[in-house]
């Protein structure tokens, strides 16, 4: 039977890189099945780092690339891994996206990389990387891996700029470090409860409610 079903999706993912198929891999993360607000996964970081807009989109941009290469190489290397260290293999792979992601930040945005901590770190971790190559990349070819790395790691960025951007404004009356309040004559204090946890979880509570009302989505008994 396990056979058969690895021909059946071997036959699938016989098509075009940018098929309509393979394009919903990219847009369905976006909305209908965003890693955050439908699924929710990496709600860790969505909480942690984002009462700025810098730190976000760099811990976006990193999760994106990430969640890419480690796709593309599981799709490449899924029929010499045993099933029985199939996990142990990813995780290697991962964390070797992740070390070389690291590396890069400290090199050339160091202040950032600071900020992020151990968050950058923790990307290993992280449940939506490991939940696509478990349930995509091991069973597809490179070029449909690929299309679901890249639409489920901008459906996680983009909610996590959404956060940032609230978090950021309304928090600090700033937006990426530009105080935006002031440059147009307005004294804006700050509200200082969108930038301690119970801000973010706020928030993200908003943005899922807002995004499940908009297509309608309800969870499954």
């Amino acid at each position: 039977m396990s056979t058969e079903v690895a021909e059946v999706k071997e036959v699938k993912t016989s098509e075009p890189l940018f098929s309509k198929k393979n394009r919903k891999l990219v847009t369905n993360p976006l909305d209908i099945d965003n890693p955050i607000t439908v699924q929710v996964l990496g709600i860790c970081s969505a909480l942690a780092v984002t009462t700025q807009m810098k730190p976000a989109f760099t811990m976006a941009v990193s999760l994106v690339v990430v969640l890419i290469a480690s796709s593309m190489a599981i799709s490449v290397l899924r029929n010499t891994i045993p099933s029985r260290i199939r996990i142990v293999v990813q995780l290697a792979v991962i964390a070797t996206f992740v070390i070389m992601v690291d590396q890069v930040l400290k090199a050339f945005v160091y202040d950032v990389s600071k900020q992020l901590s151990v968050f950058v770190g923790l990307i290993i971790t992280n449940c939506i990387v490991m939940g696509r190559l478990e349930a995509f990349s091991m069973g597809n070819k490179i070029g449909p891996s690929f299309m679901d790395g890249l639409g489920n790691g901008l459906g996680y960025g983009i909610i996590l700029m959404l956060v940032a951007f609230f978090r950021e404004l309304l928090g600090s009356g700033a937006v990426f470090g530009f105080k935006i309040f002031e440059s147009i004559g307005l004294t804006y204090p700050g509200n200082g409860l969108l930038l301690l946890p119970a801000g973010a979880c706020i928030v993200v509570g908003i943005i899922i409610w807002v995004q499940r009302s908009l297509n309608g989505y309800r969870e499954s008994n």
